[in-house]
């Protein structure tokens, strides 16, 4: 981690949806999901979430050696949006804890605030996360 990784780190990061990204094509094994309106699923917006999140810290850590992975997210789905819209998160940094960072993230769709709340990401050794993840063995 470099001495950058401070809290106050904001990044704006924007999306258009396209239909891979709505309820339906989450789980296209589930009956119950095919049959659901095509708007942005709230588990594609979590990843989206994600994503704006690593790409506002990247440039404060050793990449790729460095990674983050998620831990925990509180976040609120408040408006449906169709394919199409574009979609616009706003992150901040807002406490670094040894390698646990905390980030405020919201969400717009140019219409509505669809998303609002808190997300934990815990900063990892690519190489070390790995060989832990291939001693659990299938």
């Amino acid at each position: 981690m470099k001495i950058t990784l401070k809290p106050g780190i904001r990044y704006t990061h924007t999306f258009t949806v396209p239909k891979s990204k709505t309820v339906p094509a989450l789980y296209p094994e589930s009956e119950e999901f095919l049959i659901m309106p095509e708007v942005f699923a709230t588990g594609y917006l979590v990843g989206f979430l994600e994503w704006a999140c690593i790409r506002a810290i990247n440039p404060h850590l050793d990449w790729p050696e460095e990674q983050t992975v998620g831990t925990h997210i509180d976040v609120s789905h408040e408006a449906a949006t169709p394919p199409g819209l574009t979609v616009t998160a706003k992150v901040e940094l807002i406490a670094v804890e040894g390698k646990k960072l905390t980030f405020s993230v919201e969400a717009h769709d140019g219409v509505d605030l669809i998303s609002k709340g808190r997300h934990e990401r815990f900063v990892i050794n690519r190489k070390k996360f790995d060989e832990r993840v291939i001693s659990k063995g299938p």
